[in-house]
């Protein structure tokens, strides 16, 4: 038996029907004369309940002898007194069709009136269920045990006390012998609320949420590449900057003939047209629409543009290049990064559910893939605004806890990479060399992508880990947006990240921070910004430790290195504000030292001794010993390279086990369990 979910066609009543071998269908339909009586006693009504003033009524058919098809037209006569929920058939249920030679086009069941007539007797008895004490014994009333604590606890998630409707929603995701009928009853349901909070709940049962709906057909001759560029084309100029027009000029210099001519054959920022390629874009299709996502994650970070993109379609259009994209994780990633980006609003929120996102962010948060299960569960945090109050930013991801919890956080521990590092790259377990005998015997399968995921989640359990992200590049050649190279102080990505950090709330209770290069010198800025500025007091107040992985306190040759020669690697400002011995380094040192010794700063240095390859023929001490020295608090030197610094080899190595023991140190002497 299979339960049949969809779009509802009504908005009066609903009447589920679970039927076997039944699916829905837009062709012509094939009639089939059945008599009445061999299938009038099909149905029996299994469950009810009532919901914001209207009646859910669920149908178990229990015998169908064979397939039965009408004139799908039947299912719009009923569309004004019913719900008729439908999904497509399973491929084994369409071969099923086939070797019987019934055409597989559609079918309804006129069994309106039956269902109706025993539909009445079930209703009197559910009207005297829901009209007593949710926690009224119902044993001696004619309906399944198993019914009622479903309807109790479906209408428990509506009560107006949160506390109430949160523990609902997790007796409704712990329980595992519901039928299968009564998680498509379920999906119809609850509200929207609930979804966000089923699907943050820890391995939830994915019939919890209903399926996409179907996307509108399109023209044959119009590609999803031309549907991507006609959402930019029509997203507003203004409030763009230059890294939102970068973004978009390049995906839309690919544009076909039929765009340039509905475009006057050009598209302007400001003044500085692009011309359109005269003839068919003969770049892959998933670079230019790799160019196109990467240019809708910069509108995204607009919040007047998010308007927009939802008005203009660009959800479904994003379900549908989702679905046609399973082959490309990236394009996928970056989708759901709009769509997180998309909830930071919440006039979106009601649109992203009804487009059929939740299905997909809570089948993402249950992938194996780190960066997969992360970019799902900020945008789910960002959905869920009965249980989250902050507001997780473009670049600032939750590596733990990434669902809801019954356990308190007592702290935060804050990652922060350094250049050409990422949110997770950079915190991945050590890369070693792996021999054949080694894939054999699997001793890879304990491979972490993120180790304070992996690791320091299972130790702590009760702390909040981020990561943050930002771009930072060795030269201007390699920047992903020229545009903005101007704007890559340190300076600049204090503040930008400073106003992240106050969205997700980080300051509101004790902070340890692990940074890793350069990303201990922004830490130190950040630090330094913070407590000049009144309202982000909190957050220096609340600062207990500081973990530095090789940081370059007193600049590097490798900066200097690269100035002298130029020709090969043009500097961007970052590396500039490397040079060793440099003013600003200085500058910003001393200043820190200052109100690390006042706030009393608990502080680790680990410095690396091994030299980094730069290129085939290149080894360099990339952050000396001396370099590494803060000053105040241990420095304690491992025989490693500066890329491996802040990567374990495994999780009682000396670098993890010393890490975990100062974050401990630092928050308390607590095993934060």
């Amino acid at each position: 038996m299979c339960a049949l979910v969809g779009k509802p066609m009504s908005v009066s009543a609903l009447r589920l029907i679970r039927v076997r071998r039944l699916s829905s269908t837009t062709g012509p339909a094939v009639k089939r004369a059945v008599p009445w009586r061999d299938y009038r006693k099909i149905a029996k009504v299994t469950g009810a309940i009532v919901l914001g003033g209207c009646v859910f009524i669920t149908y178990e058919v229990v015998t169908l002898n064979q397939a039965l098809t009408i004139d799908t037209s039947a299912i719009l006569q009923e569309k004004h007194k019913s719900y008729i929920y439908l999904t497509h058939a399973t491929n084994r249920e369409q071969e099923s069709f086939a070797s019987d030679n019934i055409p597989f086009s559609g079918l309804t069941i006129k069994t309106r009136k039956e269902l109706h007539k025993a539909a009445r007797k079930f209703l009197e008895i559910t009207s005297r269920v829901l009209r007593r004490p949710l926690d009224e014994r119902l044993s001696h009333l004619d309906a399944d045990p198993h019914e009622c604590a479903l309807w109790m606890l479906l209408k428990r998630t509506y009560s107006a006390d949160r506390a109430v409707r949160q523990q609902a929603v997790q007796e409704l995701a712990q329980n595992h012998h519901w039928q299968d009928y009564q998680y498509r009853t379920a999906a119809q349901v609850v509200d929207q609320r609930t979804s966000v909070a089923l699907a943050r709940t820890p391995n939830v049962d994915l019939r919890f949420f209903l399926p996409p709906p179907l996307l509108p057909h399109i023209d044959d001759d119009i590609s999803i590449e031309d549907e991507l560029r006609q959402l930019l084309a029509s997203l507003p100029q203004s409030e763009v900057d230059l890294c939102v027009q970068y973004f978009t000029s390049l995906a839309l210099r690919e544009s076909s003939q039929s765009l340039a001519s509905q475009r006057g054959g050009l598209w302007c920022f400001g003044g500085n047209g692009l011309p359109y390629a005269q003839s068919l874009t003969s770049t892959p299709s998933e670079k230019v629409e790799t160019f196109c996502m990467q240019a809708l994650v910069q509108h995204s970070k607009v919040g007047s543009h998010c308007d927009h993109i939802v008005a203009n379609g660009g959800l479904q259009l994003l379900q549908r290049v989702y679905q046609l994209r399973g082959d490309s994780p990236k394009i996928q990633r970056n989708i759901v990064r709009i769509i997180g980006n998309l909830a930071l609003n919440e006039s979106a929120h009601t649109a992203i559910v009804q487009s059929g996102w939740m299905s997909v962010l809570a089948k993402m948060t249950q992938s194996p893939h780190i960066m997969q299960a992360t970019y799902a569960a900020r945008a789910l945090a960002n959905l869920d605004r009965d249980a989250v109050r902050e507001k997780y930013q473009d670049g600032v991801y939750i590596l733990h806890p990434q669902c809801r919890t019954n356990q308190p956080i007592k702290a935060d521990v804050l990652f922060v990479h350094g250049l050409l590092g990422a949110a997770f790259k950079t915190w991945r377990q050590k890369d070693r060399d792996v021999t054949d005998d080694d894939k054999v015997e699997g001793v890879r399968e304990d491979y972490t992508e993120c180790w304070p995921k992996s690791w320091l989640a299972e130790d702590c359990p009760n702390l909040r880990i981020l990561s943050v992200e930002y771009d930072t590049h060795l030269s201007d050649w390699k920047a992903k947006c020229p545009a903005e190279n101007q704007r890559k102080s340190l300076a600049y990505r204090s503040q930008e990240l400073l106003r992240k950090l106050k969205d997700a709330g980080v300051g509101d209770r004790p902070v340890v921070w692990v940074a890793h290069s350069m990303g201990g010198l922004l830490v130190k800025k950040i630090l330094l910004d913070a407590s000049k500025d009144p309202d982000l007091s909190a957050l220096v107040k609340n600062t207990k430790g500081i973990l530095f992985y090789s940081v370059p306190h007193h600049g590097t040759f490798m900066a200097g290195y690269s100035v002298n020669v130029r020709f090969l690697l043009f500097p961007s400002i970052e590396v500039k504000e490397l040079c060793r011995d440099s003013p600003a380094l200085r500058d910003l040192n001393e200043s820190f030292l200052s109100i690390a010794k006042d706030r009393e700063f608990k502080v680790i240095s680990f410095a690396e001794t091994l030299p980094t390859s730069i290129g085939p023929m290149l080894k360099i001490l990339v952050v000396p010993p001396q370099s590494a020295d803060l000053g105040i608090g241990d420095l304690i030197q491992v025989d490693v390279d500066h890329l491996n610094i802040c990567k374990p080899e495994r999780k009682d190595s000396f670098l993890y086990k010393r890490t975990l023991q100062f974050i401990q140190d630092a928050l308390g002497g607590q095993r934060m369990k």
